[in-house]
């Protein structure tokens, strides 16, 4: 399997709290909702096309009590989905068992948990926020694909997809499309 990440980004590299206000409001952040306003046809297309042919999650504990405890109080076709995929929980805090259905803790090293992941046969295991485990699988060289939302706008705080003094290497364009807001959906993958 191959992991990929695909995320919301500002020009200046914020992922923090695009989906809602109250998403993610660490450290006093107070421009939660960012990426709505500038959703379109063609930016839900992408991300139905990556996502409609996942292997499954690797989720952060943060995002993952996040989103399954937020689309589970929503009636919306996002529930069900969220629940029957598989998702693979990296934590240093969460104890079997998971609260949501199909959820698998992962145990140990994360290197080595990881490894064993990509190893197995099956689609891609994507993550969606997460930023911790982003940056710690970046390093370890685990991460093979990164598709990016990233949208024209510059919030100047918030958590970041890189902090500063994190050295990931060069990246080479898979594919690039604009939107019709001025989101541009890029793919890249880190290069040889």
């Amino acid at each position: 399997m191959r992991i990929v990440v695909v995320n919301h980004v500002t020009l200046d590299g914020v992922m923090q709290g695009p989906g809602r206000p109250d998403e993610d409001t660490r450290d006093g952040f107070t421009r939660g909702g960012w990426a709505e306003p500038r959703g379109d046809e063609i930016q839900d297309r992408a991300w139905a096309a990556r996502l409609g042919n996942s292997g499954g999650l690797l989720l952060g504990r943060r995002t993952y009590e996040d989103v399954l405890g937020y689309w589970n109080t929503q009636d919306s076709p996002f529930r069900a989905a969220l629940n029957n995929t598989p998702k693979y929980v990296v934590s240093r805090t969460l104890t079997p068992p998971l609260p949501w259905p199909n959820s698998t803790l992962l145990d140990g090293d994360l290197k080595t948990a990881v490894s064993e992941l990509k190893r197995a046969e099956g689609k891609d295991l994507h993550i969606m926020g997460s930023g911790e485990l982003i940056r710690s699988l970046g390093a370890l060289g685990l991460i093979d694909e990164y598709m990016l939302s990233i949208h024209p706008i510059v919030l100047g705080t918030g958590h970041r997809l890189f902090s500063d003094g994190f050295d990931l290497g060069e990246f080479e364009l898979v594919e690039a499309t604009p939107t019709t807001t001025g989101v541009l959906i890029a793919t890249y993958r880190p290069a040889a």
